[in-house]
């Protein structure tokens, strides 16, 4: 696949404020369609959020302003490693106005904006899980997105939720629940290695990210 030519994002099933959901529907094409190995492997599940629920992000078309910033509660991306060669870590997300897909060094200078002195409650921490152990191990009920009284907040998918190979129905708050005491001090290679095994995967600061897609090997 050449970076210069973007993918359609329309190809690719999105419901809106249901980015979780979105994500693992977008590995399974990328692995089906031979963009991604069939297993998964090149392929990581992204979680962007923090204790406050309060991360803010640029380039989002759900944005009202020209800068296309929103405050999420959190986000979710695909960030892909591919096997051998020099290919840049590609990201796949699909709520973003940038090319589709965006290679990684310029994904996380737009759209994290690092440069950008934030409040420490806006400081952002992001879950990476292997696409491998996140397809086997997630599950969604969506009962995040109904209010007190059981009304929906938002418009679920029509298909069914997602549920876990061994029958779990929602662990989806495992995922985005995210504390600063889980971030890694360091990226070692016991870090990289438990990215593969973890159902929570790994959590680092933004100015891990890059260095550790860097050395991760799928």
């Amino acid at each position: 696949m050449e970076l210069s030519s973007s993918l359609d994002s329309s190809q690719f099933q999105h419901t809106p404020y249901y980015c979780e959901e979105n994500v693992y529907l977008l590995c399974k094409k990328l692995c089906a369609n031979g963009t991604a190995e069939a297993d998964g492997s090149d392929l990581f599940v992204v979680f962007i959020s923090n204790e406050k629920k309060q991360i803010p992000l640029w380039h989002q078309k759900a944005s009202q302003r020209a800068d296309g910033v929103v405050l999420w509660d959190y986000h979710v991306i695909c960030v892909q490693r591919k096997k051998g060669g020099d290919s840049p870590c590609l990201v796949w997300d699909l709520d973003s106005s940038l090319p589709f897909p965006t290679p990684l060094a310029p994904y996380v200078s737009e759209t994290i904006q690092p440069s950008f002195q934030l409040f420490s409650e806006y400081q952002r921490f992001f879950r990476i899980v292997h696409a491998p152990v996140f397809l086997r191990c997630f599950a969604s009920d969506r009962r995040h997105m109904k209010d007190s009284a059981g009304n929906w907040i938002a418009q679920p998918p029509a298909y069914e939720p997602i549920v876990a190979e061994d029958k779990t129905e929602h662990n989806l708050n495992e995922y985005n629940e995210i504390r600063a005491a889980e971030v890694s001090v360091n990226v070692e290679p016991d870090l990289i290695n438990a990215v593969y095994t973890n159902k929570l995967g790994v959590v680092l600061s933004e100015n891990q990210l890059e260095e550790f897609f860097t050395q991760v090997s799928s």
